[in-house]
């Protein structure tokens, strides 16, 4: 920063007799006032042209280039020169002209008064430094302005970026959490049996009848997310439970399975955000008519989410064999859930249910089976990709990506064979 002193303004004083300069030189010295001195308007303009000046005072009656003429082309070529006029009382006219030409901020009568003399020419100072710092002022207002302008559009800008990065890094852990969730529900696939797809199977379905049934966003992902993970109080059972029908079990056997809703229920109860995945798992298993457990809950009672997984899978389950001594078809196993409509489950949810099975279906086109090696991204799996231990590597419906393809060629040549999978057939033919 500059912190040397201001200089002192500067002012000329123009006139043709000598004694009139020495008059205003000595009258403006004590001030602390530069003071220069021409003796005519000639002289005047080449000294302007060499030296900066704050404020001129001309005489207006003076040979060659009278004051009003000096002021007009002072006014013209340094228009920020305060510029006041001497004249006396004879001169009204060319005051006039002075006024309209030189645009003079003041004029002063001759003879003058010294202390008026001093007071207009500090005024005229005085307005001088008010008018710059309003100029350095705007100047600077308008300066910020363009910063803030700038900084606003910059801020936008970074808004804008950070909301896109918030809202992918937002997707991006939505899917690792759904992707999380059905790992986790793939470890009770490993217990093999009527398990392995169970899960899957019964979350396609109360899903797709969440949707028929106009629920919103999240209340369809809970219902999806419990469907996935419903079973998972019977991680803790025995292989002898898990390999017979519920009609085969013991009653001791049959006590053990029951508790496996709440048993799910408690596994969930320290995560914060899946408690009402929680409650969707603990009543899974209540019947309408009150007769279901672990609660008895009947009716209204019982969660929808909950009503929809129990149709959802009652339907799987009569396919597998769990409820019985052999497996349903497809059409066998809705004939047997329309006739617990109303005692066994919700009519409503039911419907929405049904309503997922057009009467004249066209059968879907047979999946093809690709070698790995034939693989690209944007295929979907027609049928789970299961490893020869059981284990289900990849659901149906997964979408290959170019990560999970290079996955399959790293387990390919870990097992030194082929691998063949299933595609759906409009994504293989694309």
């Amino acid at each position: 920063m500059d912190t040397s002193a201001p200089s002192p303004p500067t002012l000329l004083c123009v006139d043709d007799e000598p004694n009139i300069l020495s008059a205003l030189r000595r009258l403006f010295r004590p001030c602390g006032y530069k003071v220069l001195t021409a003796e005519g308007g000639d002289a005047a303009l080449a000294l302007l042209a060499q030296e900066p000046v704050d404020l001129i005072i001309s005489d207006m009656r003076m040979p060659h280039m009278d004051g009003a003429q000096l002021l007009e082309q002072v006014c013209a070529r340094w228009p920020h020169i305060t510029r006041l006029l001497l004249t006396g009382y004879a001169d009204v006219s060319s005051t006039i002209a002075a006024i309209n030409l030189g645009k003079i901020h003041r004029y002063i009568a001759k003879p003058w008064n010294d202390e008026e003399m001093l007071m207009i020419v500090r005024d005229a100072f005085e307005r001088r430094a008010l008018e710059q710092a309003k100029t350095r002022l705007e100047a600077l207002a308008h300066a910020q302005n363009e910063e803030l302008k700038a900084l606003n559009a910059s801020l936008e800008d970074k808004v804008l970026a950070r909301t896109t990065e918030l809202a992918t890094a937002h997707d991006r852990i939505k899917k690792n959490y759904l992707t999380s969730i059905k790992a986790f529900s793939n470890l009770l696939e490993q217990r093999g049996g009527q398990m392995v797809g169970h899960a899957r199977r019964v979350a396609d379905v109360a899903r797709r009848t969440a949707v028929g049934m106009g629920m919103d966003e999240q209340a369809t992902r809970d219902v999806f997310i419990a469907a996935l993970l419903h079973d998972i109080g019977q991680i803790g059972l025995s292989d002898t439970i898990l390999a017979k029908s519920v009609p085969r079990m013991t009653p001791e056997e049959l006590h053990l399975y029951q508790l496996h809703p709440v048993q799910g229920e408690q596994t969930l109860m320290v995560l914060d955000d899946m408690q009402g995945v929680a409650a969707l798992i603990r009543h899974h298993h209540e019947r309408v008519d009150g007769q279901g457990f672990p609660d008895g809950l009947s009716g209204d009672a019982i969660p929808l989410g909950a009503r929809i997984l129990a149709v959802a899978e009652t339907f799987d389950d009569l396919q597998s064999g769990h409820l019985g001594s052999t497996g349903l078809n497809v059409d066998q196993a809705r004939t047997l859930l329309k006739r617990g409509s109303g005692t066994q489950f919700d009519p409503e949810v039911l419907q929405a249910f049904l309503d997922q099975f057009p009467k004249a279906a066209p059968p879907p086109p047979p999946p093809l089976a690709l070698k790995a090696s034939h693989l690209k991204p944007g295929m979907v799996l027609a049928r789970d990709f299961i490893s020869d231990e059981g284990v289900v590597l990849l659901s149906m419906d997964v979408t290959l990506t170019a990560d999970l393809i290079a996955r399959i060629r790293i387990l390919e040549g870990r097992l030194h064979r082929e691998l063949v999978l299933s595609i759906k057939h409009a994504d293989a033919k694309a």
